[in-house]
């Protein structure tokens, strides 16, 4: 079992010429006792955002704090606390902060996709 709070845990930068600002702590994983799948909180400073990408796996996402976009296939989409996406397999995505303070949100991926 495991219980915590993502604000006492250490963030990792993503390492990436194509991100700016973008940092990532991992809640639950297979080293916590969930088998093939891993539960992150990406949290993207000022200005900052991933790398704009795709891969053969999907995730989940749900927005916690902030404001920004998530472009997907070629459509950026508004993203306020609340929201959540499912970014299919293969879609080349980017998430961006568009507001002063960090947007943050909870990213699940199979553990295939957890760098």
């Amino acid at each position: 079992m495991v219980v915590g709070n993502f604000n006492t845990l250490e963030a990792a930068q993503v390492m990436s010429d194509a991100a700016k600002n973008a940092f990532m702590k991992v809640l639950v994983s297979p080293k916590e006792g969930w088998e093939g799948y891993v539960m992150r909180v990406v949290e993207l400073g000022a200005e900052g955002y991933s790398p704009k990408h795709q891969h053969p796996w999907p995730h989940i996402n749900f927005v916690i704090e902030g404001e920004g976009t998530l472009f997907i296939d070629g459509v950026d989409n508004p993203l306020t606390p609340g929201a959540y996406a499912y970014v299919p397999a293969n879609a080349m995505h980017q998430f961006s902060n568009k507001g002063q303070s960090a947007l943050k949100f909870i990213c699940i991926v199979p553990e295939e996709g957890h760098q």
